[in-house]
């Protein structure tokens, strides 16, 4: 007795498993206006390495340079 073949699946071009395109990355650079999803407008106060600094109104916040959640403006 031959062992069974696992059945073929079909592959859709829209199809929602398939992997995500790989998301833009930007260049920042310090003096940059910048919006966040959570926290607003801000701006570019300092790169350190894969994060930078970026100050919104009162607070400064350290942000990684490849997220998806912040956008230049």
């Amino acid at each position: 007795m031959r062992p069974r073949q696992p059945a073929k699946k079909p592959v859709l071009k829209n199809s929602p498993f398939q992997a995500k395109p790989a998301p833009e990355l930007h260049d920042f650079a310090v003096d940059d206006r910048v919006t966040h999803d959570r926290h607003g407008l801000g701006s570019v106060v300092r790169i350190i390495g894969d994060r930078m600094e970026v100050r919104f109104g009162a607070s400064t916040v350290s942000v990684a340079l490849n997220s998806t959640k912040i956008h230049p403006l």
